[in-house]
């Protein structure tokens, strides 16, 4: 895969997360009932950094848990003939709860179905919402989210990482094309002068 443009650097992303973290705070009115759930992968340390966001405006701890949907995917004999399972934790009741789900990318809204079926063999949550960083629509189902870092425009034949320092060294979000294995990351806006 080639890059073919840089949507956010590390400074636009920390920034994205943090109005994300503001509006999720804002809509539910503080942090009573509420609690995140970041989706495996990226979704987690960007939950993380929400949650963490979110207790220092506050003062206060945040409930937060891992989704791992492997095991719900419509598409799960397709992926590989040995998918690895990660484990979910939730270490809360998520019954009567605000849940915000947090994943890097909405694309066709399957991911977040299965999110949503796993988060109900949980529970009852007061309410489901979810937030992203990025929208890049072509969606299959009808799934829309509450928060959305930024809506770009795609083709289907392109990718939209999200790349996270906790799993690839370095924070940045990249628009790829073409196919073969991914480059390396662009170099910061001031290095490449």
């Amino acid at each position: 895969m080639t890059i073919k443009s840089r949507i956010m650097d590390s400074t636009e992303l920390s920034r994205t997360i943090l109005r994300l973290s503001y509006e999720i705070l804002e809509r539910n009115k503080g942090t009573q009932g509420l609690a995140i759930i970041g989706i495996r992968s990226r979704g987690v340390p960007i939950a993380r950094c929400i949650v963490k966001n979110i207790a220092s405006v506050e003062n206060c701890p945040l409930e937060m848990g891992i989704l791992d949907i492997t095991l719900y995917r419509d598409d799960l004999t397709t992926i590989s003939d040995q998918p690895v399972v990660k484990p979910t934790q939730i270490p809360f009741d998520i019954t009567g709860k605000k849940i915000v789900l947090i994943d890097d990318v909405l694309y066709t809204g399957r991911t977040i179905r299965c999110a949503i079926d796993q988060i109900m063999d949980f529970g009852r949550p007061a309410s489901i919402q979810l937030a992203v960083i990025i929208d890049r629509g072509h969606r299959e189902l009808p799934i829309q989210a509450d928060y959305v870092g930024k809506l770009v425009a795609t083709n289907k034949n392109e990718v939209i990482e999200v790349r996270v320092e906790e799993i690839d060294g370095y924070d940045e979000v990249l628009v790829m094309v073409g196919t073969g294995s991914k480059p390396a990351h662009l170099p910061d806006k001031e290095s490449r002068q």
